[in-house]
């Protein structure tokens, strides 16, 4: 029989609980990219909640070029930003966030607020780990 913790199921063996990997894995890794949660961000308090790409790519400290066109990209791809372009001299592309896109927010806020809280504790572990390790090789 399957149990779910956090969502995850897992069946329950005589050696213990047993995880399977399952499509969620990359829609963790989508949303645990460098770039993914700020360009969100940023569609989701643009006004009209549309932006054109430079506006994204100046809105977004140190975002490359390439970079901003890979995770827009992936983002359309995934159903969460779509793409409007329109046919005029020069073309204009703007980009938004889907329903799908926009109901992901709630998530990343609680997230991004938990980074928030935890961030400062954790590079405190981090460098009591990596000392330790070094005085004991």
């Amino acid at each position: 029989m399957d149990n779910v913790v956090h969502g995850r199921p897992y069946e329950v063996t005589k050696d213990g609980p047993r995880f399977r990997p399952c499509a969620p894995h990359g829609v963790l890794s989508r949303l645990g990219d460098k770039w993914t949660i700020l360009v969100m961000s940023h569609l989701a308090i643009a006004s009209g909640h549309r932006l054109r790409f430079s506006e994204l790519k100046h809105g977004i400290d140190g975002i490359t070029q390439r970079m901003l066109t890979l995770t827009l990209r992936n983002l359309e791809r995934d159903g969460l930003v779509s793409r409007h372009y329109f046919p005029e001299v020069p073309p204009r592309v703007e980009y938004e966030l889907t329903g799908m896109g926009a109901s992901m927010l709630p998530a990343l806020e609680g997230f991004t607020s938990w980074i928030r809280d935890n961030w400062p504790r954790m590079e405190e572990c981090r460098n009591l780990f990596d000392l330790a390790k070094a005085e004991h090789g």
